[in-house]
C-alpha cells in the first residue's frame, strides 16, 4: 500500500514538509561518504528556510498544550492505559520544555559565519565546486567521524522542532478513522458539512499503479485517479478504484 497525505490548511503544511525534509536529514547524516553529508547540509539550510515562519514555534506550543489537556482529562477514565498515557504526556511536557527553552529556532546556524557562506554558495547550481569555496572542499575531506560530529552540532538546535512537530503529526494522524471506500470511475467526492478536517490520508494499492490527486475544502473533499505511461504524463483513470481514507482532525 502506498501512502498519500493531503494538509487541509498551511500549517499542517510546513508540518509534514518539515517532517520530509528531517527524516531524509538524518538519512543523509548516517551516509559514511562525503556525497552524503553534502547533502546533508543542504537540507538543514532547506530546514532553516522552512523553519523561519514566525508563528511556528508558538503554534506547535498552542498545540502541545491542546494535546496535554486533553489527555490529562483522561487519567481517571475507565479503560484507560495510565502507563502509556503517562509516557505520552512526558513526550509532551518534555518537547513543551525544550520548546520553551529555545531560542530563535536556527539561530547558531545563522550567527556561523562559515555556514551562512556555504549556505550562499549551495543556493547557486554547483556553486560549491571546490575552486569556489576550498574550505568546504576541505571540510568534505576531514574523518567521517568529524564531520558527524559537526553536523550533529549543526542539528541540534532544530530537535525540539523536530521532537514537537512529530507528536502534533502522530496525534493527528491517529484522530481519524479508516474507511474502505471507492472511486466510480476514478473519482470520488465526498461532502465535509463544513466541518474543518486537518489531514486526508489515501492509501491505495501499489499493484493498482494509480495516484491520487486531491482537492479540498471545508465543504468538499475530491479526489480523482490517474496512472502514468511511458512519458509520465499523468493520465485520467477511467476504472473503478478502491482505496482507504481518514480524515484527521485531533481538535
Amino acid at each position: 500500500m502506498v501512502l498519500y497525505e493531503y494538509p487541509f490548511n498551511e500549517r499542517v503544511r510546513t508540518l509534514l514538509r518539515l517532517e520530509s525534509l528531517f527524516d531524509n536529514l538524518f538519512f543523509f547524516v548516517r551516509q559514511p561518504d562525503a556525497r552524503g553529508h553534502h547533502v546533508a547540509l543542504t537540507t538543514l539550510f532547506e530546514i532553516l528556510d522552512v523553519s523561519a515562519r514566525a508563528d511556528l514555534k508558538s503554534e506547535l506550543l498552542q498545540d502541545l498544550e491542546r494535546y496535554r489537556q486533553s489527555l490529562s482529562s483522561l487519567r481517571e477514565h475507565p479503560g484507560v492505559d495510565r502507563q502509556t498515557l503517562d509516557v505520552m504526556l512526558s513526550s509532551i511536557e518534555q518537547a513543551t520544555g525544550s520548546l520553551v527553552a529555545q531560542g530563535k529556532t536556527g539561530q547558531p546556524l545563522r550567527q556561523n559565519e562559515w555556514l551562512t557562506s556555504i549556505r550562499s554558495r549551495l543556493a547557486i547550481p554547483g556553486g560549491a565546486c571546490e575552486f569556489d569555496v576550498p574550505s568546504f572542499h576541505a571540510w568534505k575531506h576531514k574523518p567521517v567521524e568529524q564531520r558527524v560530529q559537526d553536523l550533529a552540532q549543526w542539528v541540534e538546535p532544530f530537535l525540539p522542532i523536530r521532537d514537537g512537530l512529530a507528536i502534533v503529526l502522530k496525534m493527528l494522524r491517529e484522530s481519524g478513522r479508516q474507511v474502505a471506500v471507492v472511486a466510480e470511475g476514478g473519482a470520488f467526492q465526498q461532502m465535509l458539512g463544513g466541518k474543518a478536517y486537518q489531514l486526508l490520508r489515501i492509501y491505495v494499492d501499489d499493484t493498482l499503479g494509480v495516484f491520487p490527486e486531491v482537492s479540498a475544502n471545508k465543504y468538499m473533499v475530491s479526489v480523482r485517479f490517474s496512472s502514468q505511461g511511458g512519458d509520465l504524463k499523468p493520465q485520467p483513470v477511467t476504472a473503478d478504484v478502491p482505496f482507504r481514507l481518514t480524515l484527521c482532525n485531533s481538535f
